[in-house]
């Protein structure tokens, strides 16, 4: 590829940031990721990271991503312990939507030519991959333990020109020059506060305030215990609460409660599992009774990329797919020159992240204690998306479908196309059907010349 400058310089070392990186090493001649922690060698939480202690995977669109980025990597993961659910086969997993539980037999139906593997490394096993892959560019340098001072710009303040960086250890300052730098930094992004001392404004935020509190235990259950190897409940109406418990590499499972709308898990196992008691399964935490604990319990409350752009609600696991996409929108900008690159990058970047963004707040808007702002399309997808939801307790079809597009691979309108609506109608309708001969034949009894129980249970 034409090379576009002589250096670029990417703020932050997470996930966002090092695919940033990736991307810009085939368009610069050096690219510096510049990151406030001390990089380990080998996997292990750090401080800039706090969401790293807490329940990760990598959905289909984000794995395949970052396998396009990095050839191989997927293979590397699977090598080293990390799992992946590749086959579509449901009794692999325990999935609740707003009290919808999919169906747990079979095979989700999907299309082959489209796979939807999808990967549960840790965070901090898959960030090591992802940072030694990186390391072996030639032109690519993550220089750690770097507090970021402040972005530079020229005098009549129309272009950034770099950045200025203080080390921890020493308190050296120094400014690094660049053509181009994009702030990965999350939750601490410096660009709206830049923007502002330069006389631009902040940008627009639109804000949904879920109050979601997480508290997650990190567990080695023994082999053979469960035959799922993930477990996602989420919030439903009148229960503002949920949980995770995901297998990782090493026979490690992480064991997450969360709530919302204050609604706070205790921050203890035994009160986790309390917690938990009233919408999860038994054998579900029977499983998590009989892990041992490997770690303390930890809790958290909740060009730019990744979370500096658009931070989502981690119960729905969007974060690191959407980065892997805000990097493919880097990365088709970037082919067409640097003219008018900041305008061209996000407006390929709102793409993507309008999806998920839709996704997420759809949701959380769904409980009246949220606060954000609420559309009449909102709640006219909240309730498509409920009636989907309901089909995919025993269609397998539906089912596909739903995970194609939640799994950020197909785009939501494939949820309004009219086969697939007299689909999901046809399958609701006899649900009800079914519902009403059960509840007359509890009445009734095969006497009253009902079909009996049993029988319809076994047509």
């Amino acid at each position: 590829m034409s090379r576009l400058g002589e250096r670029a310089i990417v703020l932050g070392a997470s996930m966002g940031g090092l695919l940033a990186a990736r991307v810009l090493a085939d368009f610069f001649g050096t690219v510096t990721v510049v990151e406030r922690d001390e990089l380990p060698d080998d996997p292990a939480n750090r401080r800039g990271v706090p969401q790293g202690r807490h329940v990760h995977a990598l959905l289909p669109r984000g794995a395949r991503i970052l396998d396009e980025l990095f050839p191989g990597i997927l293979s590397e993961l699977v090598a080293g312990g990390a799992p992946v659910w590749d086959d579509a086969d449901m009794s692999k997993l325990y999935v609740s939507y707003s009290d919808h539980v999919m169906v747990r037999s079979g095979k989700l139906a999907v299309d082959p030519t489209n796979p939807m593997a999808m990967y549960m490394p840790s965070r901090p096993f898959l960030e090591c991959h992802v940072r030694r892959r990186l390391q072996v560019l030639g032109n690519v340098t993550i220089d750690g333990g770097q507090d970021v001072a402040a972005l530079t710009s020229t005098a009549d303040r129309k272009r950034v020109t770099g950045v200025r960086v203080i080390d921890r250890d020493g308190g050296a300052e120094r400014e690094l020059t660049a053509d181009l730098v994009v702030d990965a930094m999350g939750r601490a992004a410096h660009t709206p506060a830049f923007l502002e001392s330069l006389g631009y404004g902040r940008p627009v935020e639109d804000h949904i305030v879920m109050h979601t509190t997480y508290v997650s235990q990190l567990l080695r259950i023994p082999p053979g215990t469960l035959k799922e190897m993930l477990c996602l409940i989420s919030p439903a109406p009148g229960r503002p609460a949920g949980m995770f418990l995901f297998g990782y590499e090493n026979d490690s499972w992480m064991f997450t409660v969360f709530g919302m709308v204050g609604h706070e898990p205790p921050r203890d196992l035994p009160g986790m599992l309390s917690f938990a008691q009233e919408y999860a399964p038994a054998h579900l935490l029977a499983a998590v009774r009989a892990g041992e604990p490997i770690a303390p319990v930890v809790q958290h409350g909740l060009l730019v990329s990744g979370d500096a752009i658009c931070s989502f609600n981690p119960i729905y696991g969007q974060g690191m797919s959407v980065a892997a996409l805000d990097a493919v929108a880097l990365r088709e900008s970037l082919r067409r020159g640097v003219t008018d690159l900041p305008r061209r990058y996000f407006r390929a970047a709102a793409k993507s992240i309008g999806v998920a963004w839709q996704l997420a707040a759809g949701s959380d808007l769904a409980f009246p204690e949220v606060e954000g702002r609420r559309t009449p399309s909102m709640r006219i997808t909240g309730r498509l998306v409920d009636w989907v939801q309901a089909a995919c307790e025993s269609d397998a079809e539906v089912g596909g479908k739903f995970f194609g597009v939640t799994a950020l691979v197909d785009p939501p309108t494939r949820l309004l196309h009219p086969a697939f609506l007299y689909r999901v109608a046809t399958v609701n309708l006899r649900h009800r059907q079914r519902d009403a001969q059960l509840r007359q034949a509890a009445v009734a009894g095969p006497a009253d010349g009902v079909t009996s129980l049993p029988e319809m249970l076994s047509e």
